[in-house]
């Protein structure tokens, strides 16, 4: 299927994934796995949400928990250049059918909410309260010693018509993994805006759901001691694949699951990719590879469970991906 061409005057400037919004059924067990587990930042609090960030982050916060009956995604937030970008997303939104609304979010400056032709549920900004840093506060670092957010991934229905889409925003093409012969389809799709292998990645199924989202870390030990760690405050069974290298971003990962079951990537070692005429490399659906460098494919669950939208009801994949999984 089509390989969307880069795009490098879209109708407004999204600079870089930002942060995720997540509804949480325990809000204590949750900013407890996040803060002292993982290794997060709590800025603010109360009984009803919690507000976390990484290291080296500057913004606010990347990680807001929300209280909440049933666990679901609730936003995915995007950084947009400036406040004119605000606009002029309204009028791409208005243009294309879109629904959307500026709203007050708390810490950030004005923000605009919309939902995608797919239901994701998208919020932009372009300024949000600034904290300094905790990148050389040492005596402060705990679990994998996060450093920043990463990238979203999510299980799309369309993933064609969903590249196409945010290919349209600018986002750029990295890496894709496609069906062998004439008439392949892509089945995942990694894109990126600030030169890095993803901010974006959109992998069939069923949909709309977030995958996972992605914190990098200083070094692959860090992830190895995080899995130490766990293994030692009794999360051993929230650990759900890795540690490992990617075929694909060729990245150290490693995935947990939070005692919501939404799924948390810990990453580190991908590739530059900002130069203007990157090509995007193909992956074959079939090759071992792809998944773990090392060929150690990836476990059902991996493929099957993912957080819903608020809201948003899950639709079945257009197609059924025929992909290695772990016995």
């Amino acid at each position: 299927m089509p390989v969307p061409q880069h795009i490098f005057e879209p109708p407004f400037n999204i600079i870089r994934s930002s942060h995720v919004v997540l509804d949480v059924t325990d809000l204590k067990l949750s900013r407890e796995f996040y803060e002292t587990i993982v290794g997060l930042h709590v800025e603010d609090a109360d009984d009803n949400v919690v507000y976390l960030r990484a290291a080296e982050e500057h913004q606010h916060h990347s990680l807001v928990l929300r209280k909440a009956a049933v666990p679901a995604c609730n936003r995915l937030g995007f950084k947009v250049g400036n406040d004119g970008d605000l606009d002029k997303a309204a009028r791409f939104l208005s243009e294309n059918g879109l629904a959307h609304g500026f709203a007050d979010r708390p810490f950030q400056g004005r923000t605009l909410q919309f939902t995608d032709p797919f239901g994701f549920q998208i919020e932009l900004y372009a300024s949000m309260e600034r904290r300094p840093h905790l990148l050389r506060r040492y005596d402060l670092y705990r679990g994998c010693h996060p450093q920043r957010l990463d990238h979203f991934n999510v299980f799309a229905a369309e993933v064609q018509d969903t590249v196409d889409f945010y290919a349209r925003l600018g986002f750029r093409l990295t890496e894709y993994a496609e069906e062998d012969g004439p008439n392949g389809r892509i089945a995942a799709a990694w894109m990126h805006r600030k030169g890095n292998v993803h901010d974006f990645a959109i992998t069939n199924g069923k949909g709309p759901r977030l995958h996972h989202f992605a914190y990098w870390t200083p070094t692959a030990m860090d992830i190895i001691h995080l899995c130490d760690v766990m293994a030692s405050q009794g999360f051993v069974k929230n650990i759900e694949r890795g540690p490992g290298r990617h075929g694909i971003s060729n990245a150290f990962f490693l995935y947990v699951r939070d005692p919501d079951g939404h799924r948390l990537e810990l990453y580190t070692s991908d590739y530059f990719t900002g130069d203007h005429d990157h090509e995007p490399l193909r992956w074959s659906l079939r090759d071992p590879r792809r998944q773990t460098l090392w060929g150690a494919p990836a476990p059902r669950s991996w493929f099957e469970q993912g957080s819903p939208f608020t809201g948003q009801t899950v639709r079945d994949p257009k197609f059924v991906a025929d992909v290695l999984v772990a016995d």
